[in-house]
């Protein structure tokens, strides 16, 4: 193999493997109980969902420690803010992870 081919090789995104559908269950009802049942952005107890703080297109993997716990609003905020709308951004790990920018 040429050097020219290993360097390409060595740049290329490791994309992380996903969980199977009961893994991802148990996961994300793992994450919902350690933050409480509660938005880590806004405290609501409505429509959560879990969130990878390091998106999986940025080789961000299924781990406890880069999940947390969003409502729908926060989330699709953080995926597709308007230029007026203050946007959570979670970063860091857990509860104290999110911030507003």
């Amino acid at each position: 193999m040429s050097k020219t081919n290993k360097t390409s090789r060595s740049l290329s995104k490791i994309r992380p493997l996903r969980l199977d559908q009961e893994a991802s269950r148990a996961l994300r009802q793992k994450i919902l109980e350690r933050d409480g049942w509660r938005c880590q952005a806004c405290g609501s107890m409505q429509n959560l969902q879990v969130h990878h703080q390091r998106f999986r297109s940025h080789s961000g993997g299924d781990r406890e420690d880069n999940l947390i716990t969003l409502c729908g609003s926060c989330h699709e905020g953080i995926h597709s803010p308007t230029p007026w709308q203050k946007r959570p951004r979670a970063t860091g790990s857990r509860r104290t992870s999110v911030v507003y920018k």
